[in-house]
This record gives C-alpha cells, sequence and structure tokens, in this order.
C-alpha cells in the first residue's frame, strides 16, 4: 500500500522531537533548523518489522548515492513495550548498521504530528522546511530518489540547497568476540557455530562456547561464494545440518541460502538470487532462479529444509536433492490463522526446530509458539494475535510471550522458546499443556541449542552465548500476586468491568466494537456458564456449587482513539489521524463460594495500561 502526498502540495514540517533523545549525532540534538538546506528523508521504523528491515536497506543506495545532498533521519516508533527501551533501540540501529542519526520517540511524540498510519513510512522533506511527500510501506526509495533529483536541481537553481556531510556520527567499535549474534548450531565435532550477524559472518566456537576455533567470511556486507576469507554474507542468522554434514545458512538480507562446508570452509549458494521477493514472483521453481525474502532460519524436517520467510509471512522449502525451493505454507496475509497450510497466515516466523512429527516455529509479531504437521496442518500451541503479548506462565492459552525469535527441541518432547523481548527463555510441555519459564535476564536470547544436560542460549544483546543447566522443574512466572479470595455465592453471578478511559481519549468503534472480555477459569469446572469471549464487558456467569473455590480468569481489551478520531480533522492536519490504541488487562481473582456470599463481581480496570499497542486509523 502506497500513501503519498501530492507533489508541490507543501506542508510546513512539524519539529522532530522524542523522549529518548538522538542516537549516532555524537551526543547533539538535533532541531529541523539544523538541516535547513539538506532534502530529509523521515524514515519512521520500530525494531521488530520486518518491512521497516528492508527499508533500511533499500535506503542505504539512496544515502550513498545522494549524500552530499539527502540526510536521512530514522524515527524509531514502538510497538512492544520492550522497543521503548532506550538501550534496545541502540542496540538494534547498532544491531541493522543504520548508517544516519535516529530519533527515539517512545511516545510517538512525532508519529502523531507527521500523522503516521503505519510502519515502515517514509517524508521527505524539502531544504526550506517543507513535507512534499509521504509514502508507506515498501518499494518507494527509486521513486525519491527521482524526487531528491528533481529538488536539487529545483534548490540549486533557487541558491536554497546546501551541499555537505550529515549529521551521522558512528558508534565506537566494541571489542567483542561476537557483536548481536543471531543463531547457533552444535556440529558433531561439539563445537558450536554461530552466525555473528552484525559482523556478517560465521564463527566456529569451542566446546567452551568461549574460544573461537575459526571464522568464515570476510566480515563485510557482500554476497560472494568462495573460500572462508573471501566469502561474504549479509547479516546472516538461522543453521541446519544437512544429511551431508554440510549446513544451510539463512542469509537474511542477501535474500538467499547458504551452503558450508565445515571440513573446508568453502561456501556456497543453493537458493534464491540476492533479490528481494516481491508480488508476482515465482513462488516455486529452480532454487537459484527464484527470489526469496529475508530467511531467518531453517530447519530440516520431512526430508526438506524448510524456511522461516519472515519477509513475506510463509514457510518454504528447500528440496536438497532435485535443488527446488516452494511456497509450503501461508498466504503471504500477517496474522494467526491455523489450518491447512495453503490457508493459514503467520506473522514474521523467525525460528524453527524439528522434531519427529512436528516443525515448531516461533512467530514473532504474533508472539505465538506455533507448529505444523506432516499433513500439513498448521496448529498454535501459545499465543493470539498481533497484539497480544506479555510475560505470563500458566495454561497455554492464557501463556504470554513477546516477541519470540528462537525455539529448541528439548529431550523430554518439550520445546524452549527463546522468549526475546522479555528477555527470558521459556517452556512449552505439549503432555500439560502448561508454559513455564526457564531462566530471566538474558539480553535478548535469539536461539538455544541443547549440549548434553545444558541449554546453551544465543545471548544477541550481550554479544555471547550463555550455558545454563537444563532444570527438573522449571520456575513458574505469576503475572501478578495472588489476591484475597472474594466471597461469591454458588449458582448465577454477575460479572460486570467497569473500564476507565483515559482523559483525552474515546472509544474506537470505526472497525467494529471496540472492547472484548475473555473469561476462564482454574480449574475449569469452575464454571458451568460463561466461559468464552464476546464484545460486552458483563457476563451472566454460572458457577457449580461443588467447587468450594477457584480463580476466574478475565482479560479485558479496548480500542480507542484521541478525542479527535471522532471528528477527524481538515485535511494536511497532523491530527487528522491521531494515534490509536489497543490496551488490554488481565486479570486473576480467585474466588471462595459461600452461601451468602456476593451474587455481582464488579471488576475495576482503570488506566488500562497494562498491556498497550498502538496504531493509526484513518
Amino acid at each position: 500500500m502506497t500513501d503519498s502526498a501530492p507533489r508541490r502540495v507543501r506542508v510546513r514540517a512539524p519539529e522532530l522531537t522524542g523522549r529518548g533523545g538522538w542516537i549516532n549525532t555524537g551526543g547533539k540534538n538535533l532541531k529541523l533548523a539544523d538541516l535547513r538546506g539538506r532534502i530529509l528523508v523521515l524514515d519512521f521504523w520500530t525494531s521488530c518489522c520486518i518491512n521497516c528491515l528492508h527499508v533500511l536497506d533499500e535506503l542505504r543506495e539512496l544515502e550513498e548515492k545522494h549524500r552530499d545532498t539527502v540526510v536521512v533521519v530514522g524515527v524509531h516508533s514502538p510497538k512492544f513495550v520492550h522497543e521503548a527501551d532506550h538501550r534496545a533501540v541502540v542496540d538494534a540501529v547498532e544491531r541493522h548498521g543504520v548508517a544516519h542519526a535516529v530519533l527515539d520517540d517512545p511516545e510517538l511524540a512525532t508519529w502523531k504530528q507527521y500523522a503516521v498510519r503505519a510502519w515502515p513510512t517514509l517524508v521527505v522533506i524539502d531544504p526550506e522546511g517543507y513535507v512534499v511527500a509521504q509514502h508507506t510501506g515498501e518499494g518507494h526509495v527509486h521513486a525519491i530518489g527521482r524526487l531528491v533529483e528533481e529538488l536539487a536541481a529545483e534548490h540549486a537553481a533557487k541558491g536554497t540547497l546546501r551541499r555537505g556531510d550529515g549529521p551521522y556520527v558512528p558508534p565506537e567499535p566494541e571489542p567483542t568476540t561476537l557483536r548481536f549474534p543471531g543463531k547457533a548450531l552444535l556440529l558433531p565435532s561439539g563445537t558450536f557455530l554461530v552466525s555473528d550477524t552484525t559482523r556478517h559472518r560465521l564463527v566456529e566456537l569451542a566446546e567452551d562456547a568461549e574460544t573461537v576455533v575459526r571464522r568464515i567470511g570476510s566480515g563485510a556486507r557482500g554476497f560472494t561464494d568462495g573460500g572462508p576469507r573471501e566469502a561474504s554474507f549479509n547479516e546472516p542468522q538461522g543453521l541446519a545440518l544437512l544429511d551431508d554434514g554440510a549446513v544451510v545458512v539463512a542469509d537474511t538480507v542477501n535474500h538467499a541460502l547458504r551452503r558450508l562446508d565445515p571440513a573446508t570452509g568453502e561456501v556456497t549458494t543453493l537458493a534464491g538470487t540476492g533479490k528481494q521477493w516481491r508480488q508476482g514472483s515465482a513462488t516455486s521453481g529452480a532454487a537459484r532462479e527464484v527470489d526469496l525474502s529475508s530467511p531467518w532460519d531453517v530447519a530440516v524436517f520431512g526430508g526438506r529444509v524448510w524456511i522461516a520467510m519472515a519477509g513475506v509471512h510463509q514457510l518454504w522449502t528447500y528440496d536438497p536433492v532435485a535443488r527446488t525451493v516452494a511456497v509450503a505454507a501461508g498466504t503471504t496475509n500477517e496474522g494467526l490463522v491455523d489450518g491447512p497450510a495453503a490457508e493459514a497466515w503467520f506473522a514474521q516466523p523467525s525460528g524453527l526446530a524439528a522434531t519427529a512429527d512436528r516443525l515448531w516455529l516461533a512467530d514473532s509479531e504474533t508472539s505465538a509458539l506455533r507448529w505444523v504437521d506432516h499433513d500439513g496442518q498448521v496448529h498454535t500451541a501459545v499465543g493470539t494475535g498481533l497484539f497480544d503479548f506479555g510475560h505470563r506462565d500458566g495454561a497455554a492459552e492464557r501463556a504470554l510471550l513477546q516477541h519470540p525469535l528462537g525455539v529448541t527441541a528439548l529431550p523430554d518432547g518439550s520445546v524452549a522458546v527463546a522468549d526475546t523481548y522479555n528477555h527470558a527463555l521459556r517452556r512449552y510441555d505439549p503432555a500439560t499443556g502448561e508454559v513455564t519459564t526457564l531462566a530471566t535476564d538474558l539480553r535478548e536470547p535469539g536461539d538455544a541449542v541443547v549440549a548434553g544436560g545444558d541449554i546453551v542460549v544465543v545471548e544477541s544483546g550481550r554479544h555471547r552465548l550463555t550455558r545454563l543447566r537444563l532444570p527438573e522443574e522449571a520456575v513458574r512466572v505469576e503475572q501478578v500476586a495472588r489476591r484475597a479470595a472474594t466471597e461469591v455465592a454458588p449458582g448465577r453471578l454477575r460479572l460486570d468491568v467497569l473500564l476507565q478511559i483515559p482523559a483525552g481519549r474515546t472509544l474506537d468503534t470505526s472497525h467494529g466494537p471496540a472492547t472484548r472480555l475473555l473469561v476462564s477459569s482454574t480449574p475449569p469446572e469452575l464454571l458451568l456458564k460463561g466461559e468464552g469471549a464476546g464484545t460486552d464487558l458483563f457476563r451472566e456467569l454460572e458457577l457449580d456449587p461443588a467447587v468450594p473455590e477457584g480463580v476466574l480468569h478475565v482479560s479485558a481489551v479496548a480500542a480507542s482513539c484521541d478525542d479527535t478520531a471522532s471528528g477527524g480533522g481538515p485535511a494536511g492536519d497532523a491530527d487528522a489521524y491521531p494515534a490509536c490504541r489497543v490496551h488490554q488487562q488481565d486479570r486473576d481473582v480467585p474466588v471462595r463460594l459461600t452461601k451468602g456470599g456476593a451474587d455481582r463481581l464488579p471488576l475495576v480496570l482503570a488506566g488500562l495500561d497494562e498491556q498497550e499497542a498502538v496504531y493509526q486509523t484513518p
């Protein structure tokens, strides 16, 4: 989708403000006045968004070609709670090689001022400080390049163009062995092969997971086959071992699969052209002739290499015998829909792990753990949608993750999840349907591998592998402290959820009902009536008198917008499309059934800020 302002309809550009401050400027706080005379391109992005990462790559050519006239400024506008953490933004800027100034805008102040509605969005400002174009989505850099050339000629003639260097100041390089590693693989020799993502290479570590055995790749961005010193990668991620002992590498930003011969260090290309897949491109065929899109992880399942094709929200396969690729699951629509593979929806699948009968996947943008069976059916174990995230253990249908990037099969049949934005390692047990927490205080874990009785975690944010002992029992994390039980009468109970909308906002009914209520219980037998989801914020429940006590689980979701959303605004007004929010609050209410207890349970959910995600509505 493209949303472009008419050419030459000029609107004065609002000031750039963000509570997080500036990154890549050497400590200087920039104002629009500092950039007057330059052609300014604002890139509204968030680090979790694969489309945003595609645009970062597209912008590199524009920045290089027009470096004396164009200044690109990233405006980081978070979706997940974790992305509002300034340190996380600093890490993301380095991780993805962002070579321009970035404004950290955790409260979306600049996003609102520019009436941005989606990630990614590019805004072009002319040398006199007027907005002259706005584009939403990928694939617009060539059009912007043409506009830049026209603006440069026009303002050079007017004398309003100022050439020279931009405000970018590169960070000092850090002397770490790894830099934001992505994934790891245990080799038959007992050593670890790690994708050293930000340094565009692979690193083999000894059995201690620390000592460097060798490095493979030149360390510079590139797409070159050859020996361990000549070969080049571009932000490689996933790794998988083939039957012949070779390693398949998901070379993410090259949109390719590479093959490493561990014996010689030789790197060749298995699949991909180096170009990003676009709508209308082939979806099957000879592997070297079909475009791919940001392959993030790989795993061998059913004799084929499965590919987490994060860039198009699909799973693909590579047949190592026929040397072909094909779509295996997903429609390219982003979301969470189970069912037959051809009808399923995914949202940036980023981690894969195979067992005898299941292919597990971490579906990062829906904060979900999902799996595919040998019949091609897609199932969800944990997760419910694009804006449902947090850190909560317990029954899988109620458990919450936050943007997981990795999944690992464990010896007992359970799986570990690298719960990246919760800085945790989680565990899902299919036998019990329970989610527990194995470890916390891990900085952005992206993957894990089992090594004997240990699990070795790729701690991306700390640039290392971290060895943990696999516990006999996981530590359970409760989202809230247990409250004293409320005495209620057995039989009929009316639940009334009272939402307090924050000042300055109204419920958003533009896309249907603005509220959703989900009710369940532990034990399940407690509820004879009233379980499930609905749009009303009240519910007639019936409690089983034979169950003396239990816990009612109540989740309330509400969509609200700034007050101006109800009335809109004039064309060009920065508030015409104000920010809207999806809020979620969850409450566990212990109850004890007693004669004479209450027959009404009012539940006040104030502030609506426990789980919050931002979107825009036209």
